[in-house]
């Protein structure tokens, strides 16, 4: 767990591990965005700039999830909402903005909009890979207590750490994963004031710091389902670049098969995506309970396969999108070859 990597010098800035792998999981999407746009486009340049406007959109919509989901930690201090480099960012709500400020340009700019959005579906995969990397080493999006021998221990302090030594009545948990002794609760800060709450580091003594580092109240193991999720969404990266290849197979078929009709890609997006944030919730011990024992986050990947099947069958209806002759063949690509007269008559 390394939630801040480095310090700039001087101006004191610390580079957070979370907004770093943010960037590269960026940089990554749009690398297999533009790869994969050569095929329809001329001009790449609209994907640099949709990609632009999708980060300032993915940044200001993780921070929205995020302060909507854990509104009572800024009830008493409103101005906090924008204090960003504090922390504080939600992956799936900077997905879903992001996804809509790309569908406003695209439409704005009359662009051929399936198939940049099937283009899309495998970027936005990739770039999950590296956001889950940075919950892993931030500490967020941390799982459940396991005796598998790949679980993971996150420090003393760590949320996971905080979340085990006190009930969770939001996860209908009254008691607590680890029963901690009350002298390390409660302690009096710089300013002399009582604070009612785990004690820092810095505040233990060196029996204390023993037992919680290395001895019987250390961070009970818990899933990395930060990694499954990078995991998962490696594979539905493999998957959604399987299908667009196979789509551009039979670009120009008629009748279109299956997961091939422009769109196509992008619809199974939703549902596989739907379908990993849901599994991995199960595994998960850090969102609070909405409806029964669903979180928030399940109801949006339920919300998510439903929206994906409907798109699916949508665009296995619909008329196949063509593309502009001048936009679908790029400028250095050969002529292609004339048809037999066979195939012109056809």
């Amino acid at each position: 767990m390394h939630p801040e990597l480095i310090e700039i010098p001087i101006i004191h800035v610390t580079v957070k591990s979370y907004g770093l792998m943010m960037v590269v999981g960026f940089l990554a999407a749009v690398t297999v965005i533009r790869l994969l746009s050569r095929r329809f486009t001329r001009d790449p340049q609209h994907i640099t700039n949709a990609a632009l406007y999708a980060l300032i959109a993915g940044v200001a919509g993780a921070r929205i999830f995020y302060i909507v989901h854990y509104f009572e930690q800024f009830r008493d201090d409103l101005l906090a909402v924008f204090a960003i480099w504090r922390g504080g960012l939600e992956l799936l709500g900077g997905v879903l903005l992001a996804i809509a400020v790309i569908l406003l340009y695209i439409r704005y700019h009359k662009l051929p909009l399936r198939h940049y959005l099937d283009a899309l579906a495998v970027g936005l995969m990739a770039a999950l890979i590296f956001g889950r990397v940075g919950c892993f080493l931030n500490g967020c999006c941390y799982g459940r207590p396991t005796d598998l021998p790949w679980g993971v221990r996150f420090p003393y302090g760590s949320f996971a750490y905080r979340s085990q030594v006190e009930p969770d009545p939001e996860r209908n948990r009254v008691e607590p994963h680890l029963h901690l002794p009350e002298e390390y609760f409660g302690y009096f800060d710089e300013n002399q004031a009582y604070v009612p709450d785990l004690k820092p580091k810095k505040y233990l003594t060196p029996r204390q710091l023993e037992e919680v580092t290395q001895r019987r109240y250390r961070c009970l193991p818990v899933h990395p389902t930060q990694f499954y999720t990078s995991i998962g969404a490696a594979l539905c990266t493999l998957v959604l670049y399987g299908v667009w290849r196979r789509s551009q197979k039979y670009e120009r078929a008629d009748p279109y098969p299956f997961l091939t009709k422009p769109g196509s890609v992008f619809s199974l997006m939703f549902v596989l995506y739907g379908i990993l944030r849901f599994s991995v919730e199960l595994l998960r011990d850090d969102n609070p309970y909405e409806i029964g024992t669903l979180t928030v986050s399940q109801l949006i990947g339920i919300g998510l396969v439903l929206l994906g099947s409907c798109l699916l069958v949508f665009y296995t209806l619909a008329r196949p999108e063509t593309v502009e002759a001048e936009e679908s063949i790029p400028s250095s690509a050969p002529a292609p070859k004339p048809a037999k007269a066979s195939q012109r008559a056809r």
